[in-house]
Parts: structure tokens; sequence; C-alpha cells
């Protein structure tokens, strides 16, 4: 007896190497990107504390080291105000980027999300923001590092070998990004207890110098804070701090990345911007009861100012704001590269940038395609004007992810639509105050991508 033939083949395709398609019963299907070479599919391979640690070390970097004294000299005592303002956009910010990351688990943040929700000419807006905005804030963190690890001589070449180093790591695979990241999280947040031990015994530290103030800016041209409540400077001060509160966005980039994605984006998304904020909140208290506003604004360190005349606790300092630049780095670069990545798959013409490498599964074409524009930028190089500028462009991009969100109904649906209403509002009232400079070129670039992508469309129908 013959024993029965071998079933046929199963003849449906293969679907594990394909991206993800989001998880919408009231939506037709999403197309499949139009140039998605085989196997353009990233690894789910992070769980919620590797997200976590992503957001936090893409958050801690800027806004403890770099972000609190330029946001002193522009709102002085009111600058807790300003803190819990970012803090507030950053948390609408935050749970619309985490309702969107769960109903579309796949790279490219707010460009995937309003691709697919609203039009694709919306995403291509959205994309192209991020993209510029934070490559500016990717040049402004390789910059903050070198200038706290060298001599002004040789910040920009240790900027430049800082961003291929990142770089590196990034396209060897996103679990050791994370791992890498977890240990320098763990390192700086070590440094800074410390740090804060130091200042609460020193002494020196005292709630009532606080509310002093020093006058304007005076003839000789002394940089000095506001003697009294500034709306406008206490708007500028909530952009500059919210270019610090910005990394949770690096979570959602990973979305394709993610293991159980509906759920552990979300979770992760708001854990790391709570602890962040508790810690803003705490070392800004510390650093401005020793200091006072008037001696913070005009700090190039604030943190090694604060701890006095205590040379080891000086060089940990300096250890740490190293080493939280490099976290920042790593997910500013993780993010980036994964959302030129997605906007790529979905190009006609820029399908080379799609490339997943066979071996450590990481879109490394686009990783090195963003280093060598930060390169650029820090040849070029102003780190206060690349913070306004980032965060202008990054603001508007913001504005498109709460819009995007307070279309989404039914189950999809995690909070309420008031949430992405004063989040658009407000990200849209920060961006248009943090920086005339900022402005004038960001919008002037927002205008031709718009310009460009209308264009493109309209070939597109045409052909």
């Amino acid at each position: 007896m013959t024993s029965p033939p071998p079933p046929p083949p199963d003849s449906s395709p293969d679907r594990s190497s394909q991206p993800p398609q989001p998880d919408c019963p009231s939506q037709p299907p999403q197309p499949a990107p139009r140039s998605s070479p085989a196997g353009a599919a990233l690894s789910r391979s992070l769980g919620l504390g590797d997200a976590v640690v992503i957001g936090l070390g893409s958050m801690i970097g800027a806004g403890i080291f770099s972000a609190l004294a330029p946001a002193t000299a522009e709102a002085g005592a009111w600058v807790f105000l300003a803190l819990g303002l970012a803090a507030l956009v950053a948390y609408c910010n935050a749970t619309a980027s985490a309702q969107l990351a769960a109903q579309y688990p796949t790279s490219g943040g707010t460009y995937a999300y309003a691709r697919a929700q609203i039009s694709p000419g919306l995403g291509l807006v959205a994309g192209w923001g991020f993209v510029i905005g934070k490559t500016a804030s990717t040049a402004a963190m390789a910059l903050t590092f070198a200038a706290y690890a060298a001599g002004e001589a040789w910040q920009k070449p240790l900027a430049i070998l800082a961003l291929v180093a990142i770089t590196t790591v990034n396209s060897l695979g996103i679990t050791k990004t994370a791992r890498m990241t977890r240990w320098i999280v763990a390192a700086v947040l070590a440094i800074l207890a410390i740090v804060l031990v130091v200042i609460t015994v020193s002494g020196e530290f005292s709630l009532g110098v606080m509310g002093s103030a020093a006058a304007r800016l005076d003839d000789s041209g002394e940089l000095a804070v506001p003697a009294g409540f500034d709306l406008f400077g206490v708007l500028q001060a909530a952009g500059i701090l919210f270019f610090a509160f910005a990394g949770y966005a690096r979570i959602a980039t990973l979305g394709e990345e993610v293991r159980d994605p509906r759920r552990t984006i979300p979770l992760a998304i708001v854990t790391a911007l709570a602890i962040t904020a508790v810690l803003y909140a705490v070392v800004a208290v510390a650093v401005m009861g020793v200091l006072g506003p008037g001696q913070l604004a005009q700090s190039t360190a604030p943190l090694a100012e604060a701890v006095g005349r205590t040379p080891w606790a000086q060089v940990l300092v300096r250890i740490g704001a190293v080493l939280a630049c490099l976290g920042a780095l790593l997910g500013l670069a993780a993010g980036l590269g994964r959302t030129m990545f997605a906007m790529a798959r979905d190009s006609r013409h820029f399908g080379f940038l799609a490339h997943v490498g066979e071996r450590f599964r990481t879109p490394a074409r686009a990783e090195f395609l963003v280093c060598a524009a930060a390169i650029v930028l820090v040849l070029l190089g102003d780190i206060r004007q690349a913070i306004g500028f980032s965060s202008f462009g990054v603001l508007v991009y913001y504005s498109i992810t709460n819009i995007t969100a307070f279309t989404q109904t039914g189950e999809h649906r995690r909070y309420p639509r008031a949430l992405q209403v004063l989040g658009t509002l407000l990200c849209l009232l920060l961006a248009f105050t943090v920086s005339g400079r900022a402005v004038l070129v960001g919008a002037m670039l927002f205008v031709i991508i718009t310009v460009v992508v209308l264009v493109l469309r309209s070939r597109s129908r045409e052909d």
C-alpha cells in the first residue's frame, strides 16, 4: 500500500518579510510600498524596558546639560512655568503618537501615520519636517558632546567622529543600540544622583535665591534675565525646553522593531516622558537653588558650576554630560534612519535607501545618509540656532501628529480629542515664538517641501 501523496505546497505569498499592515478594520487595507525590496522588513526584538530606555536616552541629554541655561535667559525665575508648559505639550504629543503607533505599528512615525490616515502628501511634509528638524538636532547634540569632551580646537572633529561611531553602532543592530543606551542611561542617572547629593550637602542651596533676578540686558551687553513675568519669554523658553522632551518620538519610529507594539509603544512613551519630566524638575530646582536665575542664565555648564568647588564632582558632571549626549545621539540617529527608510520604502525613486541588511536587519544606508547630512551641519555649526531650528521643525511635525490622531475613530481612540486640539494649538504657538530666524528659515523650507510634494503628486496623477 502506497502512502498518500504529500499535500501541495502552499502557494500563498510569504508575508513574513512584508512590512506589517495597520490593524484598521474600518479602513481599506493600506497598499504595499511601491518599491519595497524583498526582505525589507525590520526585526521585532525590543521589549518594554528597551523601548523606555531608548526614549530616556533620547531625552535626558539635551535638557539636563544644554537647554536649561538658555531657557532661563528667556524666562528668568519663571522657567519652571516654561518647563511645565513644555511637559504639557510633550504629553499631548506623546499620547497622540502612542494612539497612532498602536494602530500603525510600523517604522516612520508621523510620516507613516499621516500617510495612512489622511493623505500621502501630508505624510511627506511631516516626514521631511522630522528629518530636517532632527538632523539639526543631531548636529547640535554632537556639538554639545564635543564641547563638554574637548577644547574648542578639537570640537568639530570630535563631533564628526561621534556621529560616525554612533551611526556604526546603530547599523550593527537595534538590540545593540538598546543595550548600549541602557548602560548610558544607568550611568547618567547615577551621576545625576551623586550631583544632587553634592549640591544638597554643599550648604549653598537655598530656595530664597530662586526668585532673585538680574535686570534686563544692560548697556555693556551682558546677558541678564527678565526681572518680572514675560509671557513671550516663557513661550520662547518652553520651545527651547521642548527640544529636550522630544526624544519620546524615537519610541514611535521604532514601531516595526517592538514586540507587541499596540501595548508596548503607548506604555513606553508615557513612562519615559513621566520619568524625564520629574528628573528635569528636580535638577532644575537644585541648580536654580544654588545659582539663581541670573547666574544660571549666563552659565555654559550650569551643573558643573552648581557643584561648587568640588573638583571631582565637576569632572563627574562633565562625564555625565558626555554620556548623556551620546545616549541622545544613539536614539536620534536610530529614529532618523528609520524614518528615512520608511519614506524611501514608499517612494518610486529612492528604493536604494529602503535596503535592510541581511545580517543585522537595519537600514544602514539610510542611517549613513543622515549621518552625512548631520556632518555638514556640524561643519557649518551653531548650537543655539540649531536648537531653535530643530524645535520649529519638530513642533510643526507634532502639530501634524495631533491632527492625524484627531481623525482616528472607534476602537483606535485611547485619549480624548481635546488633548489633540490642545496639542495642535500649543505646538503651533511655540513653533512661531521659539526663534525669529528659525521660524523664517523653517517656514521657507516647509513651503518648498509642500510645493515639491504637490508637484510630484500632480505628475503621478498625470502618469
